[in-house]
This record gives C-alpha cells, sequence and structure tokens, in this order.
C-alpha cells in the first residue's frame, strides 16, 4: 500500500505542476478524476445497457465532450451489466444497470434502487399511436426527406440517428440510421428537462405541489432565498448559484457524476441574483424540482416510480422510456430519460394538444398556456418552463419556422419540436456537435414537405367534388 500510495501521489503531484502551468485551480485537479470517471461510467452503462450501443461507438461519443476524458479505461462486465470506468488508478468510478431503471452511479447506499418495484407495464398493439404502436404508411414524399436527409446529415459528420414526423396526431414518416430503429432508447440529455417540467405540472393539477408556496424549500425559510418562486425556477431564473459549468469542481459536475443525491447541491447553493431577474440555464435547478416531484409523489423510489408509470407512462402509452436515478433514488430529471423518437414524439404531442393525449389530461391547459409565454428576466426571455421558444427575444432561434415553435432541446443536438401552427412535431436524435445541425434548414424542408402534400390532398379532394358535382 506505501509504494502504491507513493506512485499515486507522486502522479498527482505531476499532474498539478502541469495543470498549474496551464492556468487550471487546485479545486479542478482534485475534482478532475472522480468527474471524469463519474461521467464515464453513468454515460457508457446508460449507452451500452439502455441504448444498446457498443463500446467503440460509446467511447467516441464520450471523448466529444472533453479531450480529459480520451485517457478514462472503460471496463465492462456484461454478465452484471456493470461498467467501471478509470484514470490512471488515480479515480475509479462504477455504473450499475437495473432493469426499469436504467444506470445508476454506485456511490453511497443504494440499496433503494435494489430493493426497487417497477410497476406491470401494459401494451396496446393494435391500438394506432400515440397510445398505442400501430401506424398508417407512411407519406412517401415526408419520408424521402427525412431518409435523405439521414443519409446527408452523416455524410457531414452530424450523426443523426432517428428522424420522426408526427402531423394531424398521427406518426406520417419516421426514419433511421443503420443500427437504429423505432425501438431504440436514445438519450434526450436537456430534453429530460421539459418533460420533468410536466410532471411538475401534474402535481401542480393534483394539488400535491402548490407553485405560490414560499420558501420552495424550508432550507431556504431564512434567507434571501426564501423569495424564490416555483416559477422563478422553471423560467430558469432562480438566482442560485447554480451555472451550468462543466468543469470538475463546479455544482453541475458534482450534482451528477460525483455525488449521491444530485439535489442537495442545489438545496445548499447561495443567492448571486435576485429571483426573477436573470436567466441562468442550470441543471442543478431543474433536479431541485424534480426532487420536489419525488417528495409529493410520497418521498420513496417506490411511490416516485408507480407515480410515473401510472401518471405518464400508461396514460401517454409510453413503451421504450427509461428515466434514471441518481444513487439516492431521485431522478436525475436534468438530463437522463432514455426514449424512443416515438416517445419523444408523445410528449411533444401531448404540448400540442394543450395538455391532454390518449383522452387523459396531465397538465391544465392553464399551464400550457404559462409554459409557453416568454419569461420576464432582463437577458433571456425566449424560455418558458423548460421549453425553448422562438419568440420573445429580439431574433427567432430559427428564422425560417413559424413564429409559434418552441422545443425540448438537448446537447448533441437532440430536439423534440411542436408547431402549433402546422399541427407538427418533429424528433431528432443522435449526435452532433452542440450548435452544428442545421435544425433550423432541415425542419424548414420537413414542414414544405408535409405542406406540400396537404396541398395535392386538398386539390384532389376538391377535382373529385367538382366531378361528382357533390
Amino acid at each position: 500500500m506505501g509504494k502504491g500510495l507513493k506512485v499515486t501521489v507522486g502522479l498527482v503531484g505531476a499532474i498539478a505542476v502541469a495543470s498549474y502551468a496551464t492556468g487550471l485551480t487546485p479545486n479542478y485537479i482534485m475534482n478532475a478524476p472522480a468527474v471524469a470517471t463519474g461521467i464515464g461510467a453513468l454515460f457508457t452503462c446508460s449507452a451500452r445497457y439502455v441504448s444498446g450501443i457498443g463500446p467503440e461507438l460509446n467511447k467516441k461519443n464520450l471523448n466529444t465532450y472533453s479531450s480529459s476524458l480520451e485517457p478514462v479505461e472503460i471496463t465492462y462486465d456484461d454478465s452484471a451489466k456493470r461498467v467501471t470506468a478509470s484514470l490512471y488508478g488515480i479515480g475509479t468510478t462504477s455504473a450499475q444497470y437495473r432493469e426499469g431503471l436504467g444506470c445508476a452511479l454506485e456511490i453511497g447506499d443504494t440499496a433503494p434502487l435494489d430493493a426497487a418495484v417497477i410497476p406491470a407495464q401494459t401494451e396496446q398493439p393494435n391500438a394506432y399511436w400515440p397510445l398505442g404502436g400501430k401506424t398508417d404508411t407512411p407519406n412517401a414524399s415526408v419520408l424521402s426527406v427525412l431518409e435523405g436527409q439521414i443519409v446527408s446529415d452523416n455524410a457531414a459528420g452530424f450523426e443523426t440517428r432517428a428522424l420522426l414526423v408526427v402531423k394531424g396526431g398521427r406518426i406520417v414518416a419516421e426514419a433511421y440510421a443503420p443500427g437504429f430503429d423505432r425501438t431504440s432508447k436514445l438519450i434526450g440529455w436537456s430534453m429530460t428537462k421539459s418533460f420533468n417540467a410536466l410532471m411538475v405540472g401534474n402535481m401542480e393539477m393534483r394539488g400535491l405541489i402548490d407553485p405560490l408556496k414560499k420558501p420552495v424549500f424550508s432550507a431556504w425559510a431564512a434567507d434571501e432565498r426564501a423569495d424564490i418562486s416555483l416559477d422563478d425556477m422553471m423560467h430558469m431564473a432562480s438566482g442560485l448559484d447554480l451555472s451550468e459549468i462543466y468543469t470538475p469542481g463546479q455544482a453541475v459536475t458534482a450534482m451528477l457524476f460525483t455525488e449521491h443525491s444530485g439535489a442537495a447541491l442545489g438545496i445548499a447553493a447561495e443567492q448571486r441574483n435576485a429571483p426573477g431577474t436573470r436567466f441562468d440555464y442550470s441543471s442543478a435547478t431543474t433536479n431541485l424540482m424534480a426532487k420536489l416531484v419525488y417528495d409529493a409523489a410520497g418521498g420513496t423510489l417506490d411511490a416516485s416510480l408507480a407515480n410515473l408509470h401510472d401518471t405518464f407512462i400508461g396514460p401517454m402509452g409510453l413503451r421504450e422510456f427509461v428515466l434514471e436515478t441518481d444513487p439516492s433514488g431521485v431522478f436525475l430529471a436534468s438530463s437522463f430519460l432514455m426514449a424512443s423518437a416515438r416517445d419523444w414524439a408523445r410528449m411533444g404531442q401531448l404540448m400540442l394538444n394543450k395538455g391532454t393525449l390518449n383522452g387523459t389530461r396531465f397538465v391544465t391547459e392553464n399551464w400550457v398556456n404559462r409554459a409557453l409565454t416568454p419569461n420576464s428576466t432582463e437577458n433571456k426571455k425566449a424560455y418558458g418552463y423548460q421549453f425553448w421558444l422562438n419568440y420573445g427575444d429580439e431574433k427567432r432561434r430559427w428564422p425560417d419556422l413559424p413564429t409559434d415553435t418552441y422545443a425540448a432541446l438537448g446537447s448533441r443536438e437532440q430536439i423534440t419540436m411542436t408547431i402549433p401552427s402546422e399541427g407538427m412535431v418533429i424528433v431528432r436524435l443522435g449526435w452532433a456537435l452542440d450548435g452544428s445541425y442545421p435544425a433550423n434548414k432541415n425542419f424548414a424542408e420537413i414542414i414544405a414537405a408535409a405542406s406540400a402534400t396537404d396541398t395535392l390532398v386538398d386539390v384532389k379532394a376538391m377535382a373529385t367534388t367538382e366531378e361528382t358535382g357533390s
């Protein structure tokens, strides 16, 4: 042990000297091994055992986040469905897959995850989407556009894996890259935030969460945080010191990859700005709201799972859907929802329907209207309740798309876009570098193809009416 300790200390010292020369802080240096192995273990475990992605592509995708992740060694135990990530022997972290829960880091007491009761799931195989899996014959024109985009996207390095279009409440076309299909559960990253917002809204509708209650958490009662409202949190305007800075030693990386509880750091965060004044994108804020949902559901993992299945998975018709938890058993609702393109589209259709799907109301119409109203912050108004809006700021996010467009967005260009004026939902899943995927151009082409088909149908219907004189 003495010799191993000397080697480790020596290596840490060497890294410290090198890091100091490049301007990295001691906080960064001390936290880097745990963060690197934490993200390495959790990401590759989820991608391997939930999404079915092989080790080679897994590592390639992981490394796109930082060159510092390249030396992280990933070891798969397929028999136990467990992944271990290590970095030069300094840091080692493991993640364990559990059926119905996906993967979670092995940090602290994870006994509640081992004992979790996963509710049974009933399917409606003969029902049409969105309740079941049955679909109409694809629209040939729209399908041709989707297939062409997948080919051109992937030739350009955008790694589009799924494209799906809903119009008039039905899937009109869907296309997948080789190795993926309609059952592939693909990570939504921050699209998960939008689903969590729906869970909060549902709790509000049922009277289990009071949107006007202050303080939101009792720990905030004695200081300036008592003025933070749930509305502020939904708009990413809490004012808490929880910036989205993905470097070791920051709250967001600790919350996701090194801590037992994803919400604890957020509850302890200090106030930086007055609530409601500045938009400051924050995954930690979403995980605070996930803790609210967890507590309102009963404060246990089993109660939380029962609420998810009874309130959303069953009634929405979700089929390829896994929402992962932190090691304590609270959903990591900022980032770790894996679902098929069809399931992501169900979320978009629910919003398009003003809160209903399959004859069930999930959130009130008033909540949907509030969720899609620009916020009143001084720096970024085109953001609702965890949905990105194409209106509210001086310039539109997607200039060639209708003004009423809004979307759930996630890292590596995960998109579930809703276009009310077109009655459409478009889903794109893949692995493009952030900001590189031409969503504005591609989705405008999809809308045009769907609209051209509608016009053709209308013309044919008119001609038939004239011929018959009816």
